[in-house]
């Protein structure tokens, strides 16, 4: 079992910049791939970005050259930095594992940190 915190999440203002954490209560494998998904007031949960084990990324058009994850495997955190945030930034965020082990695939989610954009 695995138990996620994010944090990092507040008020900003539009062009601004911050930096979300999530932390794993246990540890964090190789064959982890995490995530940040996100979800607006009204909205589908959305993937945001997520980072293979190797540290191959994969960004949400809508964030591409804007925001930047990484994970840091020793400390069992993974971040996001964002900046550049606009309105349309606004939404809870959460972090999340996907772990694939002998044909079976567990996912485990946090509860979500909010940001809110303003214009």
């Amino acid at each position: 079992q695995v138990r996620l915190v994010e944090s990092g999440g507040g008020l900003v203002q539009a062009g601004g910049s911050l930096r979300l954490s999530c932390v794993a209560s246990g540890s964090i494998f190789s064959i982890d791939v995490m995530g940040w998904y996100r979800q607006a007031p009204g909205k589908q949960r959305e993937l945001v970005a997520d980072i293979t084990g190797g540290g191959s990324t994969n960004y949400a058009d809508f964030v591409k050259g804007r925001f930047t994850i990484s994970r840091d495997n020793a400390k069992n955190t993974m971040y996001l930095q964002m900046s550049s945030l606009k309105p349309e930034d606004t939404a809870v965020y959460y972090c999340k594992i996907r772990r694939t082990s002998k044909g079976m695939t567990l996912e485990y989610w946090g509860k979500g940190t909010l940001l809110t954009v303003s214009s």
